[in-house]
């Protein structure tokens, strides 16, 4: 389980955990949801259903453990009953499109900022005091130290996105202070695996089956950036929160190395069986307007804790790949 004492047991033998986990039934989030009940802890997830699947979620849906709730965090009567005696809340649910900010400026307020809002006043409310949030490396914007530690300053993202999850983050901080609640912030580098519903390895699959002998990239297939398993991913979210006890703690997590658009592209072609796929660019730096075209996270924070990753983002890489194809 989630080795988080509750306050009043002190040394004690910790309880199994009741914990909601919003957006649990999205890509991350229900791989959170398989850990935390594999963990043995009552899961409750909140989910509109918007991008989330219940089909992430059916092995669970005859577990005792497990209640799912179809809600929408802008309802604030919904999310304030589900926060009902609950130990810890995984605030995962989240528009993760920054591409769309660019088009539609409201989006991210509404789905990231006001609903993180709703989901800490429901806290509140209810006096639930911890709180685990799945935040992003754009927060830090066009960083001139790569790899990025979690106190490089000043954080200045370049997309609406970026904005609305460091905007989350300012409130989740200043509502740990002001209402002693307890924090884990997770800033992410670019989580992959299955389950996967967008991203470039997601867009770069259907691109080929649509044309197996074309596959258009954007930017100038330069961009270098680090990749994760979504497994590793939770594996460090869980043993952050075990081993971290401040009253804000925050903590990158990603591979410490980097792969670019192109070598992704070759290894999608290789892994589809594929020969003599045309590249073509659309030229640029970036690949659309709030593209970071360089980012890798610093671990050092998470390696002193003692957690290990001996993995690189190109095995990542293909795993997805290979377990996309074989979910298609």
């Amino acid at each position: 389980m989630i080795p988080i004492a509750k306050p009043d047991i002190g040394n004690e033998e910790k309880d199994a955990q009741k914990i909601l986990v919003t957006g649990g039934a999205g890509f991350i989030g229900s791989h959170i949801v398989d850990r935390l009940i594999k963990d043995g802890n009552s899961v409750t997830v909140f989910d509109n259903l918007s991008s989330g699947k219940m089909e992430f979620l059916e092995q669970h849906i005859d577990n005792p453990n497990f209640t799912f709730i179809k809600g929408d965090l802008l309802n604030t009567d919904e999310i304030q009953n589900a926060c009902k005696e609950k130990d810890l809340v995984f605030h995962v649910a989240a528009n993760p499109d920054v591409r769309l900010g660019a088009s539609d400026t409201k989006v991210h307020f509404d789905q990231n900022i006001t609903a993180t809002y709703n989901v800490l006043e429901a806290m509140r409310i209810n006096e639930v005091k911890r709180i685990a949030f799945t935040s992003t490396s754009t927060v830090y914007g066009e960083a001139t130290i790569i790899p990025t530690p979690e106190n490089y300053g000043p954080l200045a993202p370049i997309s609406l996105y970026g904005a609305s999850k460091l905007a989350c983050e300012a409130l989740i901080t200043s509502y740990s202070h002001t209402f002693s609640m307890q924090s884990w912030l997770f800033r992410f580098a670019n989580i992959i695996g299955n389950r996967g519903t967008h991203g470039i390895i997601v867009d770069f699959i259907e691109k080929l089956k649509n044309d197996p002998n074309h596959l258009e990239i954007l930017g100038d297939g330069k961009q270098s950036k680090s990749y994760l398993s979504v497994k590793e991913c939770v594996d460090a979210i869980t043993f952050a929160i075990e081993k971290s006890n401040d009253e804000v703690n925050i903590f990158n997590i990603g591979s410490e190395d980097t792969t670019n658009p192109t070598r992704i592209g070759e290894i999608i072609v290789e892994e589809m069986g594929l020969k003599d796929v045309k590249f073509s660019y659309t030229g640029g730096s970036r690949g659309w307007k709030g593209d970071v075209p360089k980012m890798m996270l610093s671990i050092d924070k998470l390696n002193d804790l003692g957690w290990d990753l001996n993995t690189g983002s190109e095995d990542f890489v293909k795993d997805t790949v290979n377990s996309l194809l074989n979910c298609s």
